[in-house]
């Protein structure tokens, strides 16, 4: 506003006088540019940070093409990166972070009767006692204000005094360098993966990677420790798509690459994925739960070829059963089993295994259904919604209840389901 305002003022002054358009906008420019060097003195907080004024700045620039359009100067634009005027040096996080008076505060006051020149210099004193880079333009019917400040509203009491309000805007500026420095960090995080894919794709190939479907933290970390190169987040509620698998293709710099789907509704996208690759062979492991991916992953062994651990892993899968234990959201009537909303239900691989209204019994009766002479491990993953304690609980249960077996338990972390149970 301050560089518009004495630009304008000049323009006025010399077009009495001036003889020629060249030279009037050579001048107007000129005295636009000193005004732009001065703004740090108007303003503290760009004296503090060591900057001119940004919207001068650009406003000089648009000057500047207006200028090269009147000479019809042909238009390098190779040049734009290249600022006119003095240098801007940006403020530093600190002197962000220690901003005295946090409420940038903006509106336009529509006069009831014009404001003398006494009443403006009281009226800018007065806001001056609550903060700092005050701008104060003032005709005989508006006046546009701007200042920092803590206290908003006593800024906006005393402006209705004159008149009333228009285009009001307040903006928190210790929130805004937050939100600054939360997206830089997300940018340098963004950036620094960016540099490690390239830097890890400009390596060799390795002979073998893995991909693998996963859903919950713990359930992630457990593939992570097993080896797996890349975990695509999916389950029941956010299917991956075929695209999202040759995303994670191109991201595994292997000449072999193992997909675990983990979900039946995945197997024909990780397909789809794996026939549209042609630089890199391609393995589907169809794994149609959590469970028989983490024992397809076990089942790898490094010695062996890609047939070999290929049937290795879909004969491990053949002798994992995997139930389910969550709740119903409608009543319904499945396998001959009358379900109710709220319904603790137990989902085995080919259907429901157990219902009812506890939990404990329901998980209790869907293992029952999976046990048989040939089991030797069961392998508990509680979900987000489930205490530990009541998962170890369960845990105590079903080692009394089945010496034979060896009973895991693991923290899967999954939503909706608040038990994972394999039985190999």
């Amino acid at each position: 506003l301050t560089v518009a305002r004495e630009a304008a003022a000049k323009a006025v002054e010399l077009a009495e006088t001036a003889e020629d358009l060249d030279t009037f906008f050579q001048s107007v420019i000129a005295h636009a540019e000193e005004t732009l060097a001065k703004t740090p003195e108007m303003l503290p907080v760009l004296k503090e940070a060591g900057v001119v004024d940004s919207g001068g700045q650009g406003l000089l620039e648009v000057y500047h093409g207006a200028y090269d359009g009147f000479l019809g100067k042909e238009i390098d634009y190779t040049q734009f990166d290249k600022a006119k005027g003095p240098a801007v040096t940006k403020i530093d996080a600190q002197t962000e972070a220690d901003i005295k008076f946090g409420y940038c505060t903006e509106f336009i006051i529509l006069l009831n009767q014009p404001m003398s020149e006494e009443t403006e210099h009281e009226f800018k004193k007065f806001l001056m006692s609550l903060g700092d880079s005050i701008v104060l333009v003032a005709d005989d019917e508006i006046v546009k204000v701007h200042v920092h400040t803590n206290h908003p509203g006593q800024a906006i009491e005393k402006a209705l005094t004159f008149g009333a309000l228009s285009r009001m805007k307040i903006d928190n500026m210790r929130e805004e360098h937050q939100e600054k420095l939360i997206k830089d960090a997300e940018k340098m995080a963004k950036e620094q993966a960016e540099q490690e894919e390239k830097e890890e794709a400009a390596q060799p190939p390795k002979e073998v990677g893995f991909i693998s479907v996963s859903v919950g933290k713990g359930m992630t970390e457990i593939f992570k420790e097993l080896g797996v190169d890349y975990l695509i987040e999916g389950g029941q509620t956010m299917n991956p798509s075929t695209e999202d698998m040759l995303n994670a293709i191109a991201k595994v710099n292997a000449k072999t690459i193992y997909i675990f789907p983990n979900n039946k509704n995945i197997v024909l996208a990780a397909n789809q994925a794996r026939d549209l690759t042609e630089d890199k062979e391609i393995v589907v492991v169809p794994t149609k739960t959590i469970p028989q991916g983490i024992t397809a992953m076990i089942s790898y062994v490094p010695e062996k070829n890609s047939a070999e651990n290929t049937e290795a892993m879909l004969q491990a899968i053949e002798h994992v059963k995997t139930g389910q234990i969550t709740y119903a959201v409608r009543d319904t009537r499945i396998d001959d089993k009358e379900i109710h909303e709220g319904d603790m239900m137990g989902i085995g691989d080919h259907g429901i295994l157990a219902v009812g209204k506890d939990r404990m019994e329901v998980a209790k009766e869907t293992v029952a259904q999976m046990v048989d002479d040939e089991s030797e491990v069961i392998s508990i993953y509680y979900g987000a919604d489930t205490e530990e304690a009541e998962a170890e609980e369960l845990a105590t249960v079903l080692e009394e209840a089945y010496p034979e077996c060896d009973v895991e338990l693991n923290a899967g972390g999954q939503p909706i389901y608040y038990y994972v149970i394999s039985v190999e």
